[in-house]
């Protein structure tokens, strides 16, 4: 048994959130030379490690997406499954983390590419510039034992912003709020029919006739589905409870926004969710997740989106959509940290992972995954060099139900170690 999972806890108690990960960057530049290892950091804090004459580059992201009480995490090991109590668990992708750090406990010649704040944009994989010495390189961020991932679809960030004033209103005030959804990555988990925050609020007041909107603050990140929304309203009408839907009447009689009506019919007419299925690969093909909707007296109203597609024709045209749905509404748009789709490639490298994956796990499956890999972007920098990708089993990531299964751990590190081995 290696120490992956001891290696993995220790991680967990250095905060790592997107933006605000330079405690593990320290700390896996430190660990990485005093084995024996050269390291290098860029301008956009991406680490470079490297040791003797390497065929095989592993690649993973050190930045967590921090829900709950994350950066503050507390593991727990339940019937061979770990997680975090009230946070995000930081598997994804700190479980490759863990694993390069066995591999550098074990001396093994190898480089690995460390990139930054993958979680907020593929940021670090944009820039990364190393003089990479392998042929072949192995991403670490796919969460399906014996599965070898070759494609995944691009995507982009789409945000809006308008100014509004504020107006008298009439009526009762009410706080109106979703609260405790189970959440889910917005690529990944886009298709397996979990309910947005933001969506079930918008269908609560649509039905109601609230049309009188003073604040509203919903979802947690761009790439996690809306676990939580909670809007101030004034009505006429009285409203109560229903469903997932809380209702509290507030003692204050505060302004609302002029066109509050119009954010609440945009937030209800967002074809949020799966636009197309890929039948062929069995996965979405194309999607959008309306991540953040927020609006108050001291920043005016912001939308922001993430939409992902497996080819660059569906990305370009749904983004156009919902830029024009923005602007229909009067609002100003931006399409930021748009990245690449990695087309599925299937090469002697992607055949020899296939190959050991079965040796282990008895079966394997190649597959491309509805989510933004850094493969996409990195293969666009590295033209020569193949790809594949791997990863231990885990389930909702992006939420506090996020999970790891342990032995899955264990047996793709086996795949790996069968890897370095074979090249």
């Amino acid at each position: 048994m290696s120490n992956i999972i001891e290696h993995f806890k220790t991680l967990t108690q250095i905060p790592h959130c997107s933006k605000d990960a330079d405690k593990l960057l320290d700390f896996l530049v430190d660990f990485a030379k005093t084995r024996g290892y050269e390291v290098e950091v860029d301008a956009v804090k991406n680490i470079y490690i490297y040791k003797g004459k390497p065929t095989l580059c592993l690649q993973a992201h050190y930045d967590m997406v921090c829900i709950g009480k994350a950066p503050m995490i507390e593991t727990y090991e339940e019937e061979g499954v770990m997680r975090a109590k009230d946070s995000s668990l930081g598997a994804d992708n700190g479980m490759a983390i863990a694993m390069m750090m066995q591999n550098m406990d074990e001396g093994l010649d190898l480089e690995f590419l460390l990139t930054a704040d993958e979680e907020i944009g593929l940021i670090g994989a944009n820039e990364v510039a190393f003089a990479l010495k392998s042929k072949q390189m192995l991403n670490l961020d796919s969460e399906d034992e014996a599965e070898v991932y070759i494609g995944c679809a691009g995507g982009a960030d789409i945000t809006a912003f308008k100014e509004d004033v504020y107006t008298e209103g009439y009526g009762t005030c009410y706080e109106v709020a979703v609260k405790g959804l189970v959440g889910g990555h917005s690529g990944v988990d886009i298709d397996k029919g979990i309910a947005s925050a933001i969506k079930v609020l918008a269908s609560y007041l649509v039905d109601n006739d609230v049309t009188q909107l003073a604040s509203i603050y919903a979802g947690e990140r761009r790439n996690s589905i809306p676990a939580n929304a909670v809007a101030i309203v004034r009505s006429e009408k009285a409203l109560e409870f229903k469903g997932d839907v809380q209702v509290r009447v507030l003692n204050e009689s505060p302004k609302v926004l002029s066109k509050g009506d119009q954010i609440i019919a945009l937030m209800q007419a967002f074809k949020h969710g799966v636009h197309a299925t890929n039948d062929e690969l069995g996965i979405p093909d194309v999607s959008i997740n309306l991540a953040i909707i927020t609006a108050d007296e001291k920043g005016g109203v912001k939308i922001e989106t993430s939409a992902r597609a497996m080819g660059a024709e569906d990305l370009e045209a749904l983004t156009k959509e919902t830029v024009q749905l923005f602007e229909d509404f009067g609002f100003d748009v931006q399409v930021e940290d748009k990245y690449p789709a990695w087309k599925p490639d299937v090469s002697e490298f992607t055949n020899l992972v296939s190959s050991e994956m079965k040796a282990v796990f008895g079966k394997t499956k190649m597959m491309a995954i509805h989510a933004g890999l850094e493969c996409g972007v990195i293969a666009e920098k590295y033209p020569a060099m193949k790809f594949a990708s791997i990863g231990p089993t885990i389930r909702y990531p992006h939420s506090t139900r996020e999970e790891v299964d342990i032995l899955s751990v264990e047996r793709t590190y086996e795949v790996l170690l069968g890897i370095i081995k074979r090249l």
